[in-house]
């Protein structure tokens, strides 16, 4: 299951409501363009912007909308006692995994995020991906702390962050952690613009934004690389600079997925929760020119 392309999804809302017709659309897409996972409440998906109740629905939502496609679900928070509620939500759902960052306020030490990752999975009746995402949590994992987390019970995948431009940089990443943790966790890469890179460099899976609203081209770049046709997994992904760009100039990828969802007709404008917008004038306009150079749809 965690392995291939884990697409994920944006959560369209305003400030009054989720947009949940939006939300099942998207995921029937996911399903339609034959992912091999779905990733609900993700940093895409705005997580930390929504309450318990908001992300009870979505995880709902989600897995109703998902068929046979197996859904993961985020359950990160500030509070154990949140993550742990959460999780119990996420599982009665009938979510295939959950996915938990250390989420943070106050910086977390080593032991505290052991410490939550092992409080979590004890209670787990499900796979667990760790997410770490260190431009959101400001946590650095270490590929030691990794390796004592994915040894814990029920950690089935780490979605690390991007990896090396450099190849031979990347697969030696990627084998440094692979060293330390059991053979059945998969790596999977994110970062959109490196997980050529990374799949290319013996990573299992794809933790992906585009793949939420562009399956089809991530699916691509996914199979090139699974097969082991390096060459044009990397012909795929360079096709992609101009939106990798866009990525890289608007402080990441979440402004301008969202945007591109409203370009789309996906999304109704506002789909971002204030404060966050997404992009207006020129750079709105150099999206939309991207879109049809690159031929998105």
């Amino acid at each position: 299951m965690l392995t291939g392309l884990s697409a994920f999804p944006l959560t369209p809302l305003n400030e009054d409501a989720i947009d949940e017709a939006a939300f099942v659309h998207l995921v029937e897409r996911l399903v339609a363009a034959g992912v091999d996972s779905i990733g609900a409440l993700g940093s895409t998906g705005s997580y930390a912007y929504l309450g318990h109740a908001e992300r009870a629905r979505i995880a709902r939502l989600a897995v109703q909308s998902a068929g046979n496609v197996p859904v993961i679900v985020g359950i990160s928070a500030l509070r154990t006692r949140d993550v742990l509620a959460l999780a119990e939500d996420a599982e009665a759902t009938g979510a295939s995994a959950v996915l938990l960052a250390p989420m943070s306020y106050q910086p977390l030490t080593d032991a505290e995020v052991f410490g939550l990752y092992e409080a979590v999975t004890t209670r787990l009746s499900v796979p667990l991906c760790v997410y770490d995402n260190p431009g959101t949590t400001h946590f650095t994992f270490s590929d030691e702390l990794h390796g004592r987390i994915a040894a814990l019970p029920n950690v089935a995948s780490i979605k690390i962050p991007g990896v090396p431009a450099e190849p031979a940089a990347a697969r030696e990443r990627v084998e440094r952690l692979r060293a330390l943790v059991p053979p059945e966790v998969t790596i999977g890469v994110s970062g959109d613009a490196f997980a050529t890179t990374g799949l290319n460099a013996g990573c299992e899976a794809w933790y992906s934004v585009i793949g939420g609203l562009f399956p089809e081209a991530a699916l691509a770049i996914t199979r090139a690389a699974r097969a082991g046709d390096a060459e044009e997994a990397q012909r795929l992904s360079t096709r992609l600079e101009p939106l990798w760009a866009l990525f890289r100039r608007h402080g990441g990828s979440l402004r301008v997925v969202a945007t591109a969802a409203e370009l789309l007709g996906l999304a109704e404008s506002p789909c971002l929760p204030l404060p966050l917008k997404t992009l207006e004038g020129e750079s709105r306009q150099a999206l939309a020119a991207v879109l049809e150079e690159l031929e998105l749809a």
